[in-house]
C-alpha cells in the first residue's frame, strides 16, 4: 500500500497534497516549522524538524513510507540533502517537485551573485532603497551595509529585533504584477535583492523591475545531490502510478 511523506511549504507542494488526496492515496504533508501559521491541508500533517537525516530515516522507518516527495523550497538546501541521504539509507524511492528556475528576458538587468554575502557586496555603497525578499532567516548579512534604506518582505511578522533598521511588509503571495509595481514606486525602490525561486506566485516584483529597469541581485538556487525531480503535479502522480485528475 502506498504512503507518500510530502516534504512541503510552498504552494506546489499544496497543489499536489490536494491531487492525492483526491486520489485516495495515503500521505502525509510535513512543514518544516518556520510559517508560524501554516496552510491547511487536506491530508494528515506533521511540523517540525524531524532531527536531521537519522530522525528521517527513523520517521521513513516507523511510519511505513514508501515514497518520498521533496516539494521543499528550492533554498532548503538542508532538508533536500537530508531526504537524498535518508532515502539512500531506507531505500525509499525519492523525487523532487521542483519549481524551473528564472531565466533572463530581454530588459533584465540581473546581477547574480552564488550566495546571501555575495548579494550584499553587490549593493552599492552610495546610499539607496532597496527591496530584499529573500525570507527572515538570512538578513543578517545586509547589517554589513546599514547606509541603505531597506524594506523587507516576510510571510510573518518577525519575532525578534531585526539587525537593522528597516521597512517591514508582512504579506503572503501570490503577488500580481499591478500591486508590486505600485510598491516599488511608492517607496522609490531602486535595487531589488531576490533568491531565484521559480515559479509565478513571486515571478511579479522581477517582472515590475523590467518594466521600471531596476537591477536585479539575484541569488542563485543552491547545489544539491543528483535526485530525480520534475516539474509538475501530473508527473508526481505518475510516479505514484495514479492518474491525475487536477481541477475535479
Amino acid at each position: 500500500m502506498t504512503r507518500a511523506l510530502i516534504l512541503g511549504g510552498t504552494a506546489d507542494a499544496s497543489l499536489l497534497a490536494a491531487e492525492i488526496a483526491r486520489a485516495g492515496i495515503g500521505a502525509v504533508y510535513s512543514y518544516g516549522g518556520r510559517t508560524r501559521a501554516p496552510a491547511d491541508q487536506p491530508l494528515p500533517t506533521r511540523i517540525g524538524g524531524f532531527g536531521g537525516v537519522s530522525g528521517l530515516a527513523d520517521y521513513i522507518r516507523r511510519e511505513s513510507i514508501t515514497h518520498v516527495i521533496d516539494a521543499t523550497h528550492p533554498f532548503a538546501a538542508e532538508m533536500s540533502r537530508n531526504a537524498v541521504e535518508a532515502c539512500a539509507e531506507t531505500g525509499a524511492p525519492l523525487i523532487a517537485l521542483e519549481r524551473a528556475p528564472w531565466t533572463r528576458a530581454p530588459g533584465d538587468n540581473w546581477i547574480e551573485t552564488r550566495d546571501v554575502n555575495a548579494a550584499v557586496a553587490a549593493l552599492p555603497d552610495v546610499p539607496t532603497n532597496v527591496f530584499v525578499a529573500i525570507g527572515r532567516q538570512h538578513i543578517a548579512p545586509f547589517a554589513s551595509k546599514p547606509q541603505h534604506t531597506y524594506t523587507l518582505r516576510f510571510v510573518d511578522p518577525p519575532e525578534a529585533p531585526l539587525p537593522f533598521a528597516a521597512d517591514v511588509i508582512v504579506s503572503r503571495g501570490p503577488f500580481t504584477l499591478p500591486s508590486e509595481l505600485e510598491m516599488l514606486r511608492t517607496r522609490g525602490i531602486a535595487w531589488i535583492v531576490a533568491r531565484n525561486s521559480g515559479g509565478d506566485g513571486a515571478r511579479a516584483k522581477i517582472d515590475a523591475a523590467r518594466m521600471l529597469g531596476l537591477p536585479v541581485v539575484m541569488i542563485s538556487r543552491p547545489q544539491l545531490p543528483e535526485r530525480p525531480r520534475v516539474e509538475s503535479v501530473a508527473e508526481i502522480m505518475q510516479w505514484l502510478g495514479h492518474s491525475t485528475r487536477l481541477g475535479a
